[in-house]
């Protein structure tokens, strides 16, 4: 069912605020009729607390390279600089981006309910959909995307002249499958999308499976964007905060959302049992960060720092999250990167830590981990769930000789460089669903299936 007849509609009570380049305002009729494709994305705009900013990031900024000038449109609901998941830096390189595409930027009101709650996911797609249909209504064709799980249920506003993709980077069924009011609502609206002729983005083999069997998208109507490093992504960065004291004679490094579904856990009983065996670790920055709107350590992070001190591990736990941790992947002290999930739709972090020649990398084999890093390959590999498994994982990589250390580091670099180009992967995403939106031509149709 469309996900706006599970709610009552919410209008706009707060002026949507639209930014216009300077160049296309002299010009406005007629570059008012370009073609558009309209992206819609809550985390990734203003700043990234976990693996989806990044992508999103990605995503818009292979967009405004691949589209002709001007044909981009970017709907995004508003956000104070004064929260905790504003980064002033990352908003303001965001926009210079988007101004130098050409690109036009709508801001629609902020939703005070959890973008990640139905009733949050239902008002931000209403206010979308809104903005979006009015952007449809003055352009000869549209190609609306909904990056995330929040905007799945776009599809009500779904014309004849606009084709859509919905990119969810997760879903309820492997994050929280005890949530079943979130479950049916994700089920439904994908199925309303695909009903309307609308494409499912799978971002990984594993999660094309996953859409097809637990949420009966129809094969047909999955298109793989698989997900990836941009060029850029893939240098080393100027900067990065100065490491801990204890962790400059050589450190493991794992990192991302606080939430039980990232394995945490599962490390430090894995580190424990290291120390049992006897096996010297390195000290482990556990960066596991919550929502940047927590002034204080969730439930889950104090329950890792108790593990700590039970365990007593050679440890530092990291809850607040800032992009320039990922600077850490270059540093020469980093002895392994460990990946140690439960689920993981994709994985991007052993992405980065390839491209950065970091490593080795350990991670389980949950989900799309499983496609990129492969025992004696790329890395060293683990069941999900297992400590046991994790830690003999862990002591492979701590006492894996130098010569295998540099050829599993190689491998890792050719592997992203030729297989996870996410440029080319959007593009070919594009070129498929909307043939259109790559050449400046307003008359062409959408794709044909």
């Amino acid at each position: 069912m469309p996900a706006r007849s599970l709610l009552p509609r919410r209008r706009c009570t707060v002026p949507v605020e639209q930014t216009t380049p300077p160049s296309l305002a002299t010009n406005l009729p007629e570059a008012a009729r370009r073609p558009r494709v309209i992206v819609a994305l809550h985390e990734g705009f203003y700043g990234a607390a976990s693996g989806t900013g990044f992508s999103n990031r990605g995503f818009l900024t292979a967009l405004a390279r691949l589209l002709p000038t001007g044909y981009l449109s970017v709907i995004t609901p508003y956000m104070r600089e004064s929260a905790g998941a504003y980064d002033r830096r990352w908003a303001h390189e965001v926009r210079q981006m988007l101004a130098k595409a050409q690109a036009e930027v709508i801001t629609v009101p902020e939703v005070l309910a959890p973008p990640d709650s139905v009733h949050g996911s239902v008002q931000l797609c209403d206010l979308v959909g809104e903005a979006a249909a009015r952007v449809a209504d003055r352009v000869g064709r549209c190609l609306l995307v909904g990056l995330d799980v929040p905007f799945l249920g776009l599809a009500s506003y779904k014309s004849p002249t606009t084709d859509l993709l919905l990119l969810p980077r997760s879903t309820a069924t492997l994050t929280r499958p005890s949530d079943l009011t979130r479950i049916h609502w994700e089920r439904d609206v994908l199925r309303a999308a695909t009903a309307r002729g609308g494409w499912i983005g799978a971002i990984s083999t594993s999660m094309r499976g996953h859409l097809a069997e637990s949420y009966g998208v129809p094969r047909a109507s999955i298109v793989s964007i698989p997900n990836g490093l941009l060029a850029e992504e893939m240098s080393t960065p100027a900067r990065g905060p100065a490491l801990p004291l204890s962790a400059r004679a050589g450190f493991l490094l794992a990192m991302g959302r606080a939430v039980p579904t990232k394995g945490f856990e599962d490390l430090l009983e894995a580190m424990s049992l290291l120390k049992e065996r006897g096996v010297r670790a390195p000290h482990l920055l556990l960066a596991a960060a919550s929502s940047a709107e927590h002034q204080r350590p969730t439930p889950y992070q104090e329950n890792l720092a108790a593990r700590v001190r039970a365990y007593d591990l050679d440890a530092t736990l990291i809850t607040r999250f800032t992009p320039a941790i990922r600077a850490w992947l270059h540093s020469p002290a980093l002895r392994a990167v460990v990946v140690p999930s439960r689920e993981e739709p994709f994985g991007r972090i052993p992405l980065e830590a390839f491209a950065a020649g970091a490593g080795p990398v350990v991670a389980t084999s949950a989900g799309g981990l499983a496609q990129t890093v492969v025992e004696g390959k790329t890395g060293f590999t683990a069941a999900p769930r297992d400590p046991n498994s994790l830690a003999s994982a862990l002591q492979r990589a701590l006492t894996v000789l130098p010569r295998e250390r540099e050829r599993l580091r190689n491998t890792g670099m050719v592997f992203v460089r030729t297989r996870h180009d996410y440029e080319a992967s959007i593009s070919s995403a594009i070129r498929h669903i909307a043939p259109w939106a790559l050449t400046p031509s307003s008359t062409a149709s959408g794709g044909v299936r």
